[in-house]
């Protein structure tokens, strides 16, 4: 299947939308839980804490972050989570759910480009 997207959690669901999982480690700032019709909420694939506070979304730290950030994808329990979502993508498209802003510069970007990554390396 692999159809992959990002979206702000803030965003109405689409008909599009497939399976739609928040990959925040935060509940988002005024977001009703009934509101954003999630199939998942993957806190333990969002980055550490640790990390979040050190990238605090500066584009200058992106390419840094993102290796840090795969690194810690690799790793259990966000090791687990990714497998899980690789299984959802191979049956119906997946929209990764953010309250970032710049969802280019986002760990939803990121994690994006690894589910790619491996859904095109089992080809």
């Amino acid at each position: 299947m692999e159809s992959i997207q990002i979206r702000r959690i803030y965003e109405p669901p689409s008909a599009e939308d497939g399976a739609r999982v928040l990959v925040d480690r935060i509940w988002p700032r005024g977001m009703r839980k009934a509101d954003a019709a999630l199939d998942q909420w993957a806190k333990d694939v969002a980055p550490s804490t640790g990390l979040r506070k050190w990238y605090r979304h500066d584009p200058a730290n992106f390419d840094e972050f993102a290796k840090r950030y795969r690194a810690e994808l690799a790793e259990p329990p966000a090791a687990e989570i990714v497998r899980e979502l690789r299984t959802v993508l191979e049956a119906r498209p997946l929209t990764l759910l953010t309250a970032t802003k710049q969802l280019e510069l986002s760990h939803a970007a990121v994690l994006a480009g690894v589910l790619g990554e491996a859904m095109a390396a089992e080809k």
